[in-house]
């Protein structure tokens, strides 16, 4: 499995990323969404440079112009709900995309411990097919490693991508062992130290899915 850390590089992804962890901006909501979609299309556009293309002749008023095109049948997928902002950004770059969704929730046995349920999966065939599965936050990776399987059953993708906004390392190492030798890609903006008692990234930023559309009961 293939790590990419872009924040190993310094780019205008950093001033996003600071937004959306800083207590004193997230706050705003609609900016926190906006964030979490401008990270998605920088994403978008490094994945991009990996991809295969070939040769599409465009005709000008002029003339015709070859130009290099994606050729590659790409599927964004998105675990919900706190995906639908990154996933957005994605989109706006591979606009011709088709789109999966996954529901994962974890189930508490008490305060500390917790079980992950799929409980639900729209997707199109994925066979062949380049798939981007986008989840802004990778804590310890089990629910990653439940969506992927659950995806699977929708058909065997020629090549996978992972793409998080911020990952712990806990999680890296996890994703590590479950997927060695898949040739999935993990693309990631940030890889955080720990995680505390409530499996929460740390430093992170807080709960994604309720700073992009409010607290859930």
């Amino acid at each position: 499995m293939k790590i990419i850390n872009l924040s190993e590089n310094n780019s205008i992804l950093n001033h996003y990323l600071r937004e959306i962890r800083s207590v004193e901006i997230q706050g705003d909501s609609m900016r926190f969404r906006r964030n979490m979609e401008r990270i998605g299309e920088i994403m978008a556009y490094e994945i991009s440079k990996t991809m295969t293309y070939a040769i599409n002749n465009v005709n000008t008023p002029l003339g015709i112009a070859p130009t290099n095109i994606i050729d590659e049948k790409i599927v964004i997928s998105t675990i919900l709900r706190a995906g639908l902002p990154y996933h957005q950004g994605f989109l706006n770059y591979f606009d011709n995309a088709e789109n999966a969704f996954v529901s994962a929730y974890r189930k508490y046995k008490d305060a500390l411990k917790f079980d992950i349920f799929i409980e639900y999966i729209a997707s199109p065939d994925l066979s062949g097919k380049t798939l981007i599965i986008t989840d802004p936050m990778l804590a310890t990776g089990s629910s990653m490693e439940l969506a992927y399987g659950a995806l699977l059953t929708k058909g065997t993708p020629a090549n996978v991508h992972i793409a998080t906004v911020i990952a712990s390392k806990q999680a890296v190492k996890y994703l590590k062992k479950h997927f060695a030798g898949s040739g999935i890609t993990l693309w990631t903006a940030a890889i955080d130290p720990e995680l505390n008692d409530h499996s929460y990234i740390i430093p992170g930023l807080g709960d994604a899915g309720d700073l992009a559309f409010g607290e859930k009961l």
